[in-house]
């Protein structure tokens, strides 16, 4: 279904108080609409979906410089293509900078340019900064909060991700035709920073809003993740499938929370059901980076839990081999490593690690990089040794950092998998002394989750090794 409103021309933007620097009304029109469906998460078949409204609004007008910035930063922002490695692509927004010196344009605009080429070169945090200056003065710039929020969330800034929003949403009313999404977006930041309570409230008064609000539902599927009501949260995606199974990427995102909470109840036929049907076909569909490493999450967990996938680690395998190199964000880079190694792939995890650490060696500005040599080489060096069977290694590496891993990005939800493979790791130890350390993580996990099947089931398994 259309949005229900009308998107707006240049008087329009600027009676809002945002000025777009183009004579071409259909311009302006498509740019909301664009800017409106990555919001909503949602196809607007009317006029042709996201990817089309990016096209036609270049075609209006070639030199509409936000234009360029909104489509190539929505493509940076979806990770599949590194500005850094992709020299193509790195022109692209060498270009947007040389366009923008050619045309006068508001120092709105000039801001939003900056922001992006740094966030281009992977200075995410400086790229930040501005997009936070700019809502200062234009707190309803949708596009410098969506950027803004996007990147926060790459860089695990829990606190920022919940506060950009909560900044700005006084300043949209009730009335704004937009103004469910942010209480979503808000929600979320709230779920990141534990606020369950204040999140599901956000989330369900999007929803009243909007029952077809993807993102919000997202939202209420990491509050019953976070509490682990697994029964509930279960009910819940069967209640709204039909309000956002055609959301595009976020419903293969929400059908994995929901292959989450099947694996917890060890109802495994039905979560690999899901993956079958859902997950792994959205992985064809739309290739994106976000199912390719919910897909090596979702079988890294399922071979946790002593479950066969059979040959669907190659599949995925096969879709992350041409990201091995680009290294974006580290988080992305545990989970191709994942699929990699567990897709016997040994040449695509070596060429991994030997770009790695050669970007790591002169980091530069470039967020990532100056995270890799403490944080991303020992995390992926953990990887490795188990999955070569050195567990008291794996332990050593990756218990040191656990409390830094937050910044790889990523949710609590989807880092999970981390504090499962440590626990594993440590369970499959031959030291004693990580045997004993699994309990005491689990005792730790219990607290969080006191009601999860699966910590019961490894609890149990951790107390009879320590019997034994």
């Amino acid at each position: 279904m259309p949005f229900p409103y009308a998107f707006r021309d240049c008087k329009a933007w600027e009676s809002d108080g945002l000025t777009l620097s183009t004579t071409s009304n259909e311009a302006c029109k498509l740019y909301d609409a664009a800017l409106t469906q990555s919001i909503a998460w949602y196809k607007d078949e009317t006029i042709g979906g996201l990817p089309d409204c990016l096209s036609k609004m270049l075609k209006e007008d070639p030199d509409f410089v936000m234009g360029h910035v909104l489509a190539n930063g929505l493509e940076l922002m979806g990770t599949a293509r590194s500005a850094l490695k992709d020299k193509s692509f790195s022109a692209t927004f060498d270009n947007i900078v040389q366009l923008s010196k050619k045309q006068t344009i508001t120092e709105r605009e000039q801001l939003h340019v900056s922001a992006l080429d740094f966030f281009a070169k992977g200075s995410f945090p400086k790229a930040c900064s501005i997009w936070e200056k700019i809502l200062v003065d234009y707190p309803t710039d949708l596009m410098a909060l969506r950027f803004a929020y996007v990147a926060y969330f790459c860089m695990g800034y829990q606190p920022q991700l919940r506060d950009c929003v909560a900044r700005v949403l006084p300043h949209w009313g009730p009335h704004s035709p937009l103004y469910g999404y942010l209480k979503g977006m808000h929600g979320f930041g709230l779920v990141e920073t534990n606020f369950y309570d204040r999140a599901e409230k956000e989330a369900k008064e999007a929803l009243a809003l909007n029952p077809g609000d993807a993102w919000s539902v997202h939202c209420m599927a990491h509050v019953h993740e976070m509490r682990s009501d697994i029964d509930k949260g279960i009910k819940f995606m069967e209640e709204t499938e039909n309000n956002w199974k055609n959301c595009d990427v976020i419903a293969c995102h929400n059908y994995w929370h929901w292959a989450l909470y099947l694996i917890d109840k060890g109802d495994y036929e039905a979560a690999l059901k899901i993956y079958d049907d859902k997950i792994y076909p959205g992985c064809l569909s739309f290739g994106a980076i976000l199912d390719y490493t919910d897909s090596s999450s979702f079988l890294c967990r399922m071979e946790m839990e002593g479950v066969e996938v059979a040959d669907r680690w190659k599949d995925v395998s096969r879709l992350t081999k041409k990201h091995v190199e680009d290294h974006v964000l580290l988080f992305n880079d545990f989970h191709f490593l994942l699929a990699a190694l567990r897709g016997k792939d040994d040449e695509s995890a070596t060429l991994l690690m030997n770009t790695l650490e050669e970007c790591v060696k002169s980091p530069g500005e470039n967020h990532n990089y100056t995270l890799g040599k403490e944080l991303g080489i020992p995390l992926c060096k953990a990887v490795i040794e188990y999955e070569s069977g050195n567990y008291s290694k794996a332990v050593e590496l990756l218990h040191p950092i656990r409390y830094q891993i937050v910044l790889i990005g990523g949710s609590n939800a989807q880092r999970d998998v981390l504090n499962q493979y440590l626990i594993h790791a440590a369970m499959k130890s031959d030291n004693k002394s990580h045997k004993k350390l699994a309990r005491c993580l689990l005792l730790e996990q219990e607290n969080l989750k006191p009601k999860s099947c699966l910590i019961q089931r490894l609890k149990k398994k951790a107390d009879d090794q320590l019997a034994n």
